[in-house]
């Protein structure tokens, strides 16, 4: 019994140590600390049968370490995500500016060629206009070299 105490103890310890090392799954190890504190309860109370609460006892704290163990390595893996999402997020994030600068030289651009259009069509229309002025002026004197 004496045994088990110890080793309840020891378990208790590891479990105040994980506690305190994962602020993250504080609810799951509350709940395993309840079941911990439940299980030194039945052991207190049932010392007479102490081979089937041993049995018991010994599943409940095995469970409670197998809990703390998948904490701590889903604590680790959420972590690992974490990291791996910022570094998405800034190569992302790098990527909207690159686009971002690369499209603002395209407007650019293409206010230049609008600007550039714009002059030639009114380069177009002056010579079209000095153009019919022209003809006109040559079917003037034509009439008047026939008459």
């Amino acid at each position: 019994m004496d045994k088990l105490r110890g080793e309840l103890s020891e378990k208790e310890r590891k479990l105040l140590m994980v506690r305190r090392a994962s602020g993250t799954k504080a609810s799951p190890l509350a709940q395993m600390e309840k079941m911990l504190q439940e299980t030194k309860s039945m052991m207190d109370k049932k010392t007479e049968k102490a081979t089937e609460t041993n049995t018991c006892e010994d599943n409940m704290v095995s469970e409670l370490e197998e809990k703390v163990q998948r904490s701590k390595r889903e604590r680790r893996n959420s972590l690992h995500r974490t990291q791996l999402l910022e570094s998405q997020m800034k190569t992302v994030r790098g990527e909207l500016v690159d686009t971002l600068d690369h499209l603002q030289a395209l407007r650019d651009v293409l206010h230049r060629s609008q600007q550039k259009a714009e002059e030639r069509q009114a380069a177009m229309e002056k010579l079209n206009a000095e153009l019919s002025i022209s003809l006109s002026c040559g079917t003037c004197r034509a009439k008047r070299n026939l008459d």
